[in-house]
């Protein structure tokens, strides 16, 4: 047998009625299906294509640039400071957290002020989120609540402090309640848009498969939201932190918006950079927790 008959034993031969040497030929001559390897890659589609893993090289980029942009900050400070500007070099600011830290001082004011902060954002997104649903499911109930929303969203938290004062003392409701209501507006707002926003072709084919309002509220509607609301968390925290310092002027006697205000009567501006900076450092760490929860409830999202 020659070379060329060893190659071609096993195979079909041409099928009748049609040119020998096309492309349909060969794979009837071969048994393969050349649609199911490339969509599938492999045979009859069966294997599935593998998900695309991000390279190597770019996984600790972000933290990589993170860090640059820290460094650059402190650096920028730096020669602000020493050019003259009337702000404390990075290293006054150290030593007077080291001071405040030593003295407990620190400790007791970011206690103080996270305790607010959680109790209001707390509040805020247990009462935003049920209410930002109810505007968004039942057309009715947004006619209703709607305009008191946008109504409260005018007015700054900070110009609510003296009518609160009024009405509720000087201890720490008041505090509690100005950082709930910049909570509250952020994330129900971003709520109510989540529901409105659901397709309606998911809710409409619930409804074709016989689903209940109920079934179609926890299956569909909640899922499809829970992007926004984490969003409107996220937005609401920052609010919380920005409320904070003013609504520490209401009679503290504790907290980190309470020593700024402080220290600026004796131009102590070390103490006060160590108030900002605790802020913008406890802040960054609540928003990385909500980022990561984010990711793990909407792990079905698709993602840049």
């Amino acid at each position: 047998m020659s070379v060329l008959d060893k190659r071609g034993a096993g195979r079909r031969g041409p099928v009748p009625g049609k040119t020998p040497g096309t492309a349909a030929d060969q794979e009837a001559a071969d048994g393969t299906n050349t649609l199911g390897v490339k969509a599938g890659g492999g045979k009859n589609g069966d294997a599935k294509a593998a998900p695309e893993q991000p390279r190597p090289g770019r996984r600790g980029l972000p933290l990589a640039l993170n860090a640059v942009s820290v460094v650059l900050g402190i650096g920028v400070w730096w020669a602000l400071s020493a050019a003259g500007f009337k702000l404390p070099a990075p290293p006054e600011v150290v030593s007077q957290a080291g001071t405040l830290i030593g003295n407990g001082m620190l400790a007791d004011d970011i206690l103080a002020s996270l305790t607010r902060v959680l109790a209001g954002f707390a509040l805020g997104t247990a009462a935003a989120v049920p209410i930002g649903f109810l505007m968004g499911w039942y057309p009715v109930l947004r006619g209703l609540i709607e305009p008191w929303i946008q109504f409260f969203r005018t007015i700054p938290p900070l110009a609510i402090i003296p009518l609160a004062i009024v009405v509720m003392g000087i201890d720490e409701t008041p505090k509690i309640f100005v950082i709930f209501l910049a909570a509250f507006l952020a994330c129900v707002i971003s709520t109510f848009q989540g529901v409105v926003n659901v397709d309606r072709t998911l809710i409409n084919a619930a409804r074709v498969l016989g689903a209940k309002d109920v079934t179609i509220f926890a299956r569909v509607v909640v899922p499809a939201s829970t992007p926004f609301i984490l969003v409107g968390m996220r937005v609401g925290l920052g609010s919380a932190w920005a409320t904070l310092v003013a609504a520490e002027l209401v009679a503290a006697q504790q907290g980190l918006g309470y020593r700024m205000q402080n220290a600026q009567l004796y131009y102590d501006l070390p103490t006060i950079f160590v108030g900002l900076i605790s802020i913008g450092i406890l802040g960054l760490l609540m928003d990385r927790i909500l980022l990561l929860a984010e990711r793990k409830l909407t792990g079905w999202q698709e993602r840049r």
